[in-house]
């Protein structure tokens, strides 16, 4: 298709959303997307507080704070590297020190999941705690993290959706025109732009809301005999179905892998990975209540 409407009335909404709260100069204030991986944790914090007060967590006030120290640096570093090994390698190779350019932007869920992954396996070493029943306990509370940081991306204006011309289409500033898909001229930049899916927003309901409800619901209900550990398996079988599902709306942002992009292709492998530790967790049979510190 052409240009939809050359006029400058177009009828969508234009992004014009700052990133930060507090703006100090060009580049530096506090931003949304910090305030997404504080409200994240803070939620979480407040759940395992509620676990612990009802019985079912075995992680006192004292080691939650240990915890917790382990899973900012596990998700702060895990999604980074993986960010930049998984969409990025190129440049990692040519640059490695664009690693530490975390102000550029650039951070993956999935590689934030290994870095949990590892920083769960480390912290319950330390403090002598069954390391399925915490991986539990941070599987239920992981999607308040992913609905608060798609609303910054969204915010942020990156991670655009596809062309649309569904009325709630958003134009974002910085999304390349495609003049095969429709478009439209944005007076207030002085140049055409496709009208796009707020994919953004879509993650945050499917892999947010949606998402959470889930994994509070089989925290709740599904009763003291589940095998510990298959809340885990559990989050990342649930986890790819609803990204990929949204991986529909997501204009890709790196080249295919296996004619999948690149979301959708890394969701497969959790999804094969939550149905394995959902198998070995039943087949181990181990109570899925507190575990004995």
């Amino acid at each position: 298709m052409g240009a939809m409407n050359a006029e400058t009335t177009h009828g969508y909404w234009v992004h014009d959303l700052s990133p930060f709260l507090i703006r100090f100069s060009e580049d530096f204030g506090l931003r949304y997307y910090s305030l997404a991986y504080i409200a994240g944790f803070a939620v979480a914090y407040v759940l395992f507080r509620v676990y612990h007060r009802t019985g079912r967590s075995s992680l006192d006030p004292a080691r939650m704070e240990g915890l917790f120290l382990a899973l900012i640096l596990g998700v702060l570093l895990g999604g980074r590297i993986g960010f930049m090994l998984l969409y990025d390698f190129g440049e990692l190779v040519r640059n490695p020190l664009r690693l530490f350019a975390v102000w550029e932007g650039g951070m993956s869920s999935h590689g934030g999941f290994a870095g949990v992954a590892l920083a769960v396996w480390i912290a319950t070493r330390r403090m002598g705690v069954d390391l399925w029943h915490v991986g539990d306990l941070v599987a239920s509370a992981a999607p308040a993290g992913l609905l608060f940081g798609r609303i910054a991306n969204f915010i942020n204006g990156e991670l655009w959706g596809k062309p649309a011309e569904a009325p709630w289409a958003v134009l974002f500033p910085a999304a390349p025109l495609d003049r095969s898909a429709a478009y439209v001229y944005v007076a207030e930049w002085g140049y055409h732009a496709n009208p796009r899916h707020p994919s953004q927003l879509y993650a945050a309901f499917l892999e947010g809301l949606v998402l959470l409800a889930i994994m509070q619901c089989r925290f709740w209900y599904s009763g003291r005999s589940r095998p510990s550990g298959q809340l885990v398996g559990e989050f990342l079988c649930a986890y790819a179905v609803l990204r990929v599902i949204g991986e529909v709306f997501r204009e890709p942002d790196a080249s295919p892998v296996l004619g999948l992009s690149r979301g959708t292709a890394y969701s497969l492998v959790a999804l094969v990975l939550g149905a394995l530790i959902i198998f070995l967790a039943r087949a181990r049979r181990l109570p899925g209540g507190p575990a004995e510190a």
